[in-house]
């Protein structure tokens, strides 16, 4: 199965100098977890997740009105293309300890986001691999 058939593909995403308060809302009025940071030109710059807008800017003292997400944001995002088999995408996934990818096309747009939930809908094996590879050890 190709990650096109079980990506989302209602991607929302946010500028890079919106304000952590703007993004935190944005995610709880969409009910998502995280957005990718995309330039006014349509790249990829970074992607914020609920937990990095809680358990560091904030825990840090980052002021979340004043504060924009590029200084928080996570640079590197890991990313598949939309033709690639989902297995290929469940082992990066496990091998990075994440739970989302960035889905591109092949002029590098994002197109999708790939979650483990997504993963479930088509293998509980996959998914269950990349949620034991991503979950903290407290």
């Amino acid at each position: 199965m190709k990650i096109q058939d079980l990506m989302s593909t209602q991607v929302e995403s946010i500028l890079p100098t919106a304000t952590l308060r703007r993004a935190a809302q944005k995610m709880s009025q969409l009910n998502i977890g995280s957005l990718p940071i995309i330039s006014d030109e349509g790249t990829l710059l970074g992607i914020i997740t609920d937990r990095d807008i809680s358990c560091f800017a904030i825990a840090m003292g980052h002021e979340p009105n004043s504060t924009e997400v590029q200084k928080v944001m996570t640079k590197e995002v890991f990313t598949c293309f939309e033709d690639q088999d989902i297995r290929n995408a469940a082992s990066l996934m496990e091998d990075k300890h994440i739970r989302r990818l960035a889905v591109l096309n092949h002029d590098n747009s994002v197109v999708g986001f790939l979650s483990v939930d997504d993963l479930a809908h088509c293998s509980h094996e996959l998914a269950g691999a990349v949620l034991e590879a991503a979950t903290p050890v407290h």
